[in-house]
């Protein structure tokens, strides 16, 4: 069936991601957490049945106020299923409690860790838990999930201890934890470079963005990858590009493409940025965000310092960019 976006319901409109920490959280525990950082659903549709006619879709379930997620705490959320989506790379999805939502903000991440009842738990050689960030890729509002694109490298701890898991195992969850507070039409437009596993705060900044019929900012990603086999999301971006031709265009861009490539190849490079982003001479009224391996960021825009942004350099320094109109996931 042919599905059409309708008006958000007055709820759904309250609750969409909330961009204010609640009035109790505390951030003195956030720097360790947000060390290495980087590395979203409107409730409301109608449908047409085969006559053409619209009709009214099943209405939502109603879920709670309050997210299942707490920013001071980690919680055990038990495994209910895992996708496999290409050769290393995987859909990790987590059953929530009945009624509730993750109702993180836009832009946010959490933190995650092995379980306390954990049969092998993830240690490092102090004996102490082992803690990442991740950013969700499940729709803000959607009712008993919490879903992870996780991407398995060699070396690393916790994405390998992703593919060790069972459904039925735990895993600790804590968050949210804020990046930017993004805002509808808070710039004409915004930028955005990632590479890798990188993508996914672009990808909830994107779907929280786009969906909204009253955004007016005009987005541009460009996508850095090794191979074709390793974009992630590419069908969730080409539809977005389809359906928002006017506020939404993506460049892909390879190390080393196949023969039947047709798309840019090479590093993001000052050619590159020049010729798809928004210009520095904008000034406030453009962004640009970058997520990616540290080596790619820190070429690109300069290396963070720890959970702060870091001095801007590399491309985008060159480019005459400030650091007001960048920031690094």
């Amino acid at each position: 069936m042919s599905f059409l976006r309708s008006a958000r319901s007055a709820v759904a409109g309250a609750r969409r991601y909330s961009t204010t920490p609640s009035a109790g959280s505390k951030s003195s525990n956030l720097p360790f957490y947000l060390l290495g950082a980087g590395v979203a659903g409107l409730a409301g549709y109608v449908y047409l049945d085969r006559s053409g006619s619209v009709a009214a879709a099943p209405a939502k379930p109603k879920i709670s106020d309050k997210s299942a997620l707490d920013p001071q705490n980690f919680v055990d959320f038990k495994l209910k299923k895992i996708e496999p989506y290409n050769y290393n790379t995987a859909r990790f999805v987590f059953e929530l409690p009945a009624d509730t939502a993750s109702l993180l903000p836009v832009a946010s991440c959490v933190v995650v860790k092995s379980a306390a009842d954990a049969a092998n738990p993830l240690l490092d050689a102090k004996g102490k838990p082992v803690i990442r960030p991740y950013t969700p890729i499940s729709p803000s509002d959607k009712p008993g999930e919490l879903e992870f694109l996780i991407k398995r490298y060699e070396t690393g701890k916790m994405s390998k201890y992703f593919f060790e898991l069972q459904p039925g195992d735990k895993l600790s969850v804590k968050g949210p934890i804020p990046k930017f507070e993004f805002k509808i039409n808070q710039f004409e437009q915004v930028g955005m470079i990632a590479g890798g596993s990188g993508i996914t705060p672009m990808y909830q900044i994107l779907q929280y963005a786009l969906h909204d019929p009253a955004n007016k900012t005009r987005f541009t990603l460009i996508f850095a990858n090794v191979a074709e086999k390793d974009i992630l999301l590419k069908e969730h971006f080409d539809a977005l590009k389809s359906k928002y031709p006017q506020t939404f265009n993506i460049v892909y861009t390879l190390d080393k493409p196949g023969p039947d490539w047709k798309g840019t190849v090479g590093y993001v490079n000052e050619d590159l940025v020049s010729k798809h982003l928004p210009p520095a001479n904008l000034g406030e009224k453009a962004k640009i965000f970058v997520c990616g391996p540290p080596g790619q960021v820190a070429a690109i825009a300069g290396a963070k310092a720890g959970m702060k942004q870091g001095e801007l350099s590399g491309i985008l320094k060159q480019l005459g960019y400030t650091e007001e109109q960048v920031f690094k996931f």
